[in-house]
């Protein structure tokens, strides 16, 4: 029977070209992979080697079994990554999400319904939650809409709003509503780990600089004593923080979104206890 570690010395012998050089990548001795090449040959039934003066070298068919062999520790990799992801998810719901409120409240009902289990969460690029939901990855995703894919079931959970916080004499300030392309130029705090919506700001405000603050106080800080315009939302907006601001709605469509969490459709339990929690 092969040997996934054979087959591996046979790639590195390929990949460095001598016996030398491939042992003392294994960190094996050099007849320790001369035997394992010898064992091969034996399991494969054929030569698979030019067997020179001081040189070994693969023949036509040692490089065939070179590309068999590659495939096989790919599958193998491949088998020990998918009955690792497998016995996690018997353990562990992961959650992706391309913003941080929806969070908020989705991991707590997580936990209270699944107590036996670990919840985690992971910012993703929106780009790639549906595949990992698809892939079996993660077993939740949040997207700022419905994923149109039979694969998943869709399910409208939180909306966002966005607002843009403004010091009463900023040319702006009069504005009963606002979009990014009238913010778009001015200069603006930005939070960093906000998913999607600092994707959305610098693609609709090219023209602005954005001051990203990865601390909470630090940000606050800076939001009380600069005259720079900040974002908030209706998930995250507190009174203190908006003391002194004019709070402006943002019309455009991108920054008011309704979440939708996405699941595969052989987990729709995950749908009958989201509309018990939040009906």
């Amino acid at each position: 029977m092969l040997n996934l570690c054979e087959l591996e010395q046979l790639c590195a012998f390929a990949r460095y070209g001598t016996l030398s050089k491939a042992a003392e990548e294994m960190h094996i001795s050099q007849p320790t992979l001369t035997r394992s090449m010898q064992h091969l040959e034996e399991e494969f039934g054929v030569a698979l080697f030019v067997h020179g003066k001081n040189r070994l070298s693969l023949n036509e068919t040692g490089e065939k079994a070179v590309e068999y062999a590659t495939a096989l520790l790919a599958n193998a990799e491949n088998a020990v990554l998918q009955v690792r992801r497998f016995d996690q998810s018997l353990r562990t719901i992961l959650v992706e999400s391309c913003a941080p409120a929806p969070l908020w409240s989705l991991l707590p009902a997580l936990s209270e319904q699944f107590p036996e289990k670990t919840i985690s969460s992971r910012l993703e690029d929106i780009r790639l939650i549906l595949c990992h939901v698809k892939d079996k990855s993660c077993e939740i995703g949040i997207l700022p809409g419905p994923a149109e894919d039979e694969a998943v079931e869709s399910l409208p959970f939180v909306r966002e709003e966005l607002s843009v916080c403004l010091p009463p004499d900023h040319a702006l300030a009069s504005q009963s509503s606002i979009t990014l392309e009238m913010l778009n130029g001015y200069n603006c705090l930005l939070k960093s780990d906000i998913g999607f919506w600092s994707e959305l700001c610098r693609k609709r405000m090219p023209a602005s600089r954005f001051l990203v603050q990865t601390d909470e106080f630090e940000f606050r800080e800076l939001a009380s004593s600069s005259t720079l315009p900040y974002f908030v939302t209706n998930l995250a907006l507190e009174a203190d923080f908006v003391k002194g601001r004019v709070v402006i709605p943002v019309s455009d469509m991108e920054a008011n979104v309704t979440f939708h969490l996405i699941f595969r459709k052989e987990n729709r339990n995950y749908q009958k206890i989201m509309r018990r929690r939040f009906p």
